[in-house]
């Protein structure tokens, strides 16, 4: 009997894709009665991989929404400190002032300590065989 020209009977289908992007997993399965050849086969696994893309995408853009509703609280904050009167601030108004008054301060202090300033071109073999 030769086993190769032997093809299954396909009466249903599932698929499943997985992503992980940020350490989070998205998942997604289908399954299908009417899949019943290798190509209906996998137009439903690009099928599920699209909606798992279009998952991490979503999640993106609420991640990224929630960065920015984050910052947008923050400067809040700091405007509301500042408003309020110095000898009527609370120990977290006044800390809310003195971090970003930190920051401000820190930053002017940035370094560019690059290894590289030496000029281009710099070969210590060369120097030594002069």
């Amino acid at each position: 009997m030769n086993t190769s020209t032997i093809q299954p009977t396909i009466t249903s289908a599932s698929v499943k894709v997985m992503r992980s992007y940020d350490y989070c997993h998205f998942e997604v399965c289908l399954a299908s009665n009417d899949a019943t050849t290798p190509e209906a086969i996998d137009e439903l696994r690009k099928t599920a991989a699209r909606l798992a893309d279009k998952a991490v995408a979503q999640y993106k853009t609420a991640k990224e929404a929630i960065n920015n509703l984050e910052a947008m609280e923050a400067t809040w904050r700091l405007d509301q400190a500042r408003k309020t009167p110095p000898h009527e601030r609370t120990a977290e108004e006044r800390a809310v002032i003195k971090f970003y008054a930190d920051a401000s301060f820190a930053a002017r202090f940035h370094y560019d300590y690059q290894d590289d300033w030496q000029s281009p071109g710099y070969d210590d073999e060369d120097e030594s065989d002069q």
